[in-house]
C-alpha cells in the first residue's frame, strides 16, 4: 500500500482538471427551472426541475436542517436559469458566487453536492443513461463491504458481540470500529476500551476477518504510532484519521512510521490540502465525503490525483441513503481499495432501484438504471413540504 512514487504539482492538477462528465445525448440546453428543498419527517431531499420539465431528485445527508439556508440563499439562486449541462463549471461559478468561498468547510459543500447530484440525476433521466454512464461508465457492477459500528459508549466485549452480529446478518468479510475518545486529545472513550478492544476483536473475530479502526482524530502523533503499533501487530488493513484532521503534517509523520496504511479526508474540503497529502506522502488512502466534499465531481477529481501515485479513493459516506452515491462512485473509479462500507437498512429499499440492488456473500451491486437508478420517487415524495 506504501508508495514510493513521486508526482509533480503540475500532474496532480492536470488529472483534477480533466473532465468528469459525458454528455452524449445531452444535445440541447437543459435549463434549470427551480430547486428546492423538501422535508419528510426527518428526511430531507433537493428537487430539481428544468424547463423542459424534467426532474432530478438527490438524497440529503440530514444536514440540511442546519445548512438549508445556505442552500436556499447561496445556492440555488446562482443554478437557475442557467444550462444543467456545464454543472462542472458550475462548480467552480457557485464558489465564487456571493463570495460563497468565504463560508468554509460543510456548510458550503453539502449544500453543493445536493444540488449536483440532483442535476445529475436528472441529465440522466433525460438522456436515459446512469449516473455512471455520464460519468464515463462503470468499470465493475458490484463491491466488497464491511460492516462497521459507530459506537464509543460500549464495552470492549459488547462492541465485539455487536460485530459478530453483523458478520452473521451480511457475511461480510470485514468490521471497522471506533478507537479512542473523538477529537480528544489522547484520551480513551473510557479506560483501556482501545488496548482492549483492538486485541478482543482478533482473537474473537477471527483470522479471516479484516478489520479497520477509525480514531475520528483522537490521537497525537506519539499516540496514534502506539495505537497503529496495535493495529499491525492484530493484522488490521487500514487506520482512518488516527490524528485531527487538519493536522495534515501530523498525519503524514504517523503514516510515514507506520507500516499500516492510513487513511484520512473525510472532513476535507479543499482541493489543494488534498493535494498536498496525496503529492507528499501525507496518507494512503483518500477518503473525501460525497456530501461534506461537494458531490461525484470533485470527489473524482481526488480519485484521479491519488491515482497518479497509486493511491485508492475509499470514500467516506454520510447519510441514510448515501450508500447510493458511494456505490455510484465505486462503480466508475478504477482504485476503491479493499472494501466499501454497509448501511445496515439497504435491503428495505434495494426493490426501488432497477434492476434491484443485490446484497450478497459480502457484495453489493451497484445501480444501473437511469439517473441514480431509482425507478419510482413517490414512496419518498409523499407528504413532503417545501423548506423555505
Amino acid at each position: 500500500m506504501k508508495t514510493t512514487h513521486t508526482v509533480t504539482t503540475e500532474e496532480l492538477d492536470k488529472a483534477a482538471n480533466t473532465p468528469v462528465l459525458d454528455l452524449t445525448g445531452l444535445d440541447t440546453s437543459v435549463i434549470t427551472k427551480s430547486i428546492e428543498l423538501l422535508k419528510k419527517g426527518k428526511d430531507y431531499y433537493v428537487r430539481v426541475r428544468s424547463t423542459g420539465g424534467a426532474e432530478g431528485l438527490a438524497f440529503t445527508n440530514g444536514r440540511a436542517q442546519h445548512y438549508y439556508p445556505i442552500l436556499n440563499n447561496l445556492i440555488i439562486p446562482y443554478f437557475v436559469g442557467k444550462d444543467a449541462r456545464e454543472l462542472e463549471a458550475h462548480l467552480w461559478g457557485v464558489y465564487r458566487h456571493s463570495s460563497n468561498y468565504k463560508v468554509l468547510g460543510q456548510a458550503l459543500w453539502c449544500p453543493v453536492a445536493w444540488v449536483e447530484l440532483a442535476i445529475l440525476d436528472m441529465l440522466g433521466r433525460i438522456a436515459s443513461r446512469s449516473i455512471a454512464d455520464l460519468m464515463g461508465g462503470a468499470v465493475r457492477d458490484s463491491v466488497a463491504f464491511y460492516v462497521a459500528s459507530g459506537r464509543r459508549d460500549s464495552t470492549p466485549e459488547d462492541e465485539v458481540e455487536y460485530l459478530q452480529s453483523l458478520l452473521d446478518e451480511t457475511h461480510a468479510p470485514a468490521v471497522k470500529f471506533r478507537v479512542g475518545g473523538r477529537m480528544s486529545r489522547n484520551e480513551d472513550a473510557s479506560p483501556g476500551r482501545t488496548p482492549k478492544l483492538i486485541e478482543l476483536s482478533r482473537k474473537t473475530l477471527g483470522d479471516d476477518i479484516d478489520i479497520h479502526a477509525d480514531s475520528n482524530s483522537s490521537y497525537d502523533p506519539p499516540q496514534a504510532i502506539e495505537v497503529g503499533r496495535m493495529l499491525e501487530d492484530i493484522g488490521a488493513v487500514y487506520f482512518e484519521e488516527p490524528c485531527p484532521f487538519d493536522h495534515l503534517e501530523d498525519t503524514k509523520t504517523v503514516t510515514d512510521t507506520l507500516t499500516i496504511p492510513i487513511s484520512g479526508g473525510e472532513q476535507e474540503s479543499s482541493e489543494r490540502r488534498f493535494r498536498w497529502m496525496i503529492a507528499n506522502g501525507g496518507l494512503n488512502i483518500a477518503q473525501p465525503d460525497l456530501h461534506y466534499y461537494g458531490g461525484l465531481i470533485r470527489s473524482t477529481r481526488v480519485a484521479r490525483m491519488a491515482a497518479c501515485v497509486d493511491m485508492p479513493t475509499t470514500v467516506h459516506i454520510s447519510g441514510g441513503m448515501g450508500f447510493v452515491y458511494m456505490l455510484i462512485f465505486a462503480s466508475v473509479t478504477p482504485d476503491i481499495g479493499r472494501y466499501q462500507e454497509y448501511k445496515r437498512g439497504i435491503e428495505k429499499v434495494a426493490d426501488l432501484f432497477t434492476p434491484a440492488l443485490e446484497i450478497k456473500d459480502g457484495r453489493m451491486s451497484v445501480p444501473q438504471g437511469p439517473g441514480t437508478g431509482v425507478v419510482d420517487y413517490s414512496d419518498f415524495l409523499e407528504g413532503t413540504e417545501v423548506v423555505s
